[in-house]
């Protein structure tokens, strides 16, 4: 039987792409090989939205060339953000590569198959794309040149393939789209978000609903009201902020200021309480000076959210940004990275600490290093042992140990 392998960098999306692929291998006769050595069939889905991850995706690629040198008959495909519009740069840039296909679409040698297959196998969790691309441009982001334009699957198409994932196991999904919070403007009758997540509350056997990513200045109070009121809806949002400066705000297009920002995390606060809120930043943006840069490290201490993924700058060729003169030294940035790491530690030290003694109901993963792991509606990740088979289950925990990462408990 010939074997695939795929490798996966980057966003959830990514993810969910990849499982799918997967999917549509195995119903053509493959089955997943842990080695890329052992593949007949090898797919890099990769990521270009930091510099380090497109190096790791070219690095994969060049590793790629002995094998189809010593091994010419194995089918190597590229896929994800890096593939965009100039298809014939990268096929004479690596023409060990067989095939390219960008990011959501099926592969060349599979267009007769029609969309791609849900995951025959999945986890308790799964991700479900309920709309490609971008219409907001920020200045950095490499994104909307690469995945296009926003265009929404129909509700009643996710609502299907929701339904077909828990008639599989699944009990949690995470609803992806580069921006949620614009889902449904290109359709006709023009549905929200907030009309999608109501459809998809009702379907039976499905526990928890979650999703990403919002977008600040998008986000309607529609929505907010539609998490607060729907019970299988968590409590947990990722709003990315970015800077806590309105001039790196307006040099990145974001299109909201500092205070607009906070105003809409107070809405939400008052709304949901308990409300576990994540956000992104980004570090050393081109003349962000010193004063800015502690502009938004009192917006982070201010506002306290359970996660803040951080990262340094980098130029995207491409994109607006890229124009500007990247000057912030490297040094300097990763001293700002290290600032902003160490303040989150200490906030989420804290918030977590809230939690021990407490009783919280996870959602059961999976297994790792010979604990079981689930997650709260918080999205709290919890560890706990177990001789049973918990996979799948909801249960309820003890916590007796927090740290800034994780929790740990004992079943009640």
């Amino acid at each position: 039987m010939p074997k695939y392998h795929i490798w996966t960098i980057g966003c959830q999306m990514n993810k969910a792409e990849s499982e799918r692929l997967a999917s549509q291998f195995e119903e053509l006769g493959y089955e997943p090989a842990q080695a890329i050595a052992d593949a007949d069939l090898v797919v890099l889905n990769s990521c270009v939205v930091r510099q380090s991850a497109e190096n790791r995706v070219v690095n994969k690629l060049a590793a790629l060339r002995p094998q189809k040198k010593n091994q010419p008959n194995v089918l190597l495909a590229l896929t994800g953000c890096l593939v965009d519009s100039g298809m014939d740069t990268l096929k004479k840039r690596y023409p060990h590569i067989d095939y390219f296909f960008k990011p959501g679409e099926c592969p060349p040698w599979l267009e007769d198959t029609g969309e791609l297959s849900i995951p025959h196998h999945p986890s308790p969790t799964s991700y479900v794309t309920i709309m490609q691309g971008c219409d907001n441009y920020c200045s950095y982001c490499i994104v909307p040149y690469r995945r296009g334009r926003e265009r929404s699957r129909a509700v009643a198409e996710i609502s299907e393939e929701v339904s077909e994932l828990v008639g599989r196991g699944v009990r949690e999904v995470t609803l992806l789209g580069q921006n949620v919070d614009s889902y449904g403007h290109d359709l006709t009758g023009k549905p929200e978000l907030a009309d999608l997540l109501q459809e998809l509350n009702a379907i039976n056997g499905l526990l928890r609903i979650r999703f990403l990513t919002n977008h600040p200045k998008d986000m309607s109070d529609r929505l907010i009201d539609a998490i607060a009121g729907l019970d299988k809806v968590c409590e947990q949002i990722n709003l990315p902020v970015q800077a806590g400066s309105d001039e790196i705000l307006r040099a990145m297009n974001r299109g909201y200021t500092a205070e607009q920002y906070i105003n809409l995390v107070n809405r939400i606060r008052e709304k949901i309480p308990g409300v576990a809120l994540s956000t992104d930043v980004i570090v050393g943006f081109p003349s962000e000076s010193e004063t800015q840069f502690r502009q938004t490290v009192d917006l982070l201490s201010g506002v306290k959210f359970d996660t803040v993924h951080i990262a340094v700058y980098s130029p995207r060729t491409g994109t607006a940004a890229a124009e500007l003169e990247d000057n912030i030294p490297l040094v300097e940035k990763k001293e700002r990275l290290e600032i902003v790491e160490k303040l989150q530690e200490e906030i989420a030290t804290e918030i977590n600490a809230r939690l021990r003694g407490e009783t919280v109901e996870i959602l059961v993963e999976g297994r790792k290093r010979g604990k079981w792991y689930g997650r709260t509606r918080t999205d709290k990740l919890v560890f706990f042992s177990n001789n049973g088979d918990c996979w799948g289950q909801l249960l309820k925990v003890r916590i007796n140990k927090t740290s800034p990462w994780s929790l740990q408990g004992t079943v009640e």
